[in-house]
């Protein structure tokens, strides 16, 4: 019998790269719920019908990314986390609260958040790192990624949480890094607990970047490849200083801490088609960034 097909082995085979693959979403709303998660996290599973269907009007109506939370192995906390985090690429913040019933998320002040303004709630300083494990939409979150989330919670078991869809199943396991917007992908048991005590450091891990939330996918790529020509990791290094897109060339200007600005120009292409999730039903050409140029701005002024 032969093997089912699974998208992040093909994805790997196929040496898909990482970089510009993250989400372009900066606001963010976490609620707990054990599952389980339908295919459909929000409206599949068994959150009340009418908490879910206007959670998600919402969401969708604001540009809010709704994520649905647990800790390894289902296990309930005292009342019902709630997070909202705004991946402002200079200044992500994240702030909490404890519900005492799901219908109470319907308050939280959403059209603040799409602002990247406080919603009310406490300050939060800890990062949060989220486990994709929504095996009901991909097979590959299931398993590659609670193996992860067993292993974060071993090692930072107050900041680890599973999580519903985020994108990119066939860069499983995915991490995403909150409120920095910092994903990761392609994580194991070994590089999972090793990308959290970077990211406390101060440090990204470039092997396993996919991009920065909140930034075209282009633009990710090319803050991709200028740190890793420069062989920069610190979180804080790099700022985005402007972007231009003509045709198919993005070109991005990039302040780096002590030193000039640098021009990447990155070219979007689209790969061979593939399926891209294991669950999809025809091949589809997926986009791809391509270097093009990177040099030192004309403009040496610093940032």
């Amino acid at each position: 019998m032969s093997k089912p097909f699974r998208c992040a082995a093909d994805s790997v085979a196929l040496a898909e790269p990482l970089a510009g693959t993250a989400s372009t979403v900066r606001p963010f709303l976490l609620l707990e719920f054990p599952g389980p998660w339908g295919v459909d996290a929000l409206r599949g599973g068994r959150l009340p019908v009418d908490v879910a269907g206007e959670l998600e009007r919402r969401c969708a109506g604001l540009g809010v990314r709704p994520l649905l939370i647990r800790r390894h192995g289902r296990s309930r906390t005292d009342g019902i986390r709630c997070y909202a985090a705004y991946a402002h690429p200079e200044r992500p913040w994240l702030e909490a609260t404890t519900l005492q019933a799901v219908e109470e998320v319907l308050d939280v002040d959403l059209d603040r958040l799409r602002r990247g303004e406080s919603p009310g709630l406490e300050e939060h300083g800890d990062p949060l790192f989220l486990v994709c494990t929504h095996g009901r939409h991909d097979a590959c979150c299931a398993e590659l990624g609670r193996p992860i989330a067993a292993a974060l919670t071993a090692s930072h078991p107050v900041q680890t949480w599973e999580c519903s869809h985020i994108g990119g199943d066939r860069f499983a396991g995915n991490i995403l890094v909150l409120p920095d917007g910092l994903y990761y992908g392609r994580a194991d048991r070994e590089s999972a607990p090793r990308i959290a005590r970077t990211h406390l450091e101060g440090h990204l891990d470039l092997k396993h970047l996919r991009g920065r939330a909140g930034f075209g996918f282009a633009t990710q790529a090319a803050e991709w490849h200028l740190r890793r020509h420069l062989q920069l990791t610190g979180t804080g290094q790099v700022r985005l200083v402007e972007q231009h897109v003509r045709d198919d060339v993005t070109e991005v200007v990039l302040a780096v801490e002590d030193g000039p600005r640098w021009r990447v120009r990155i070219r979007t292409t689209r790969g061979a088609p593939h399926q891209l999730t294991c669950q999809s039903e025809r091949p589809r050409r997926a986009p791809q960034f391509e270097l093009v140029g990177l040099e030192t701005h004309l403009s040496s002024e610093r940032a």
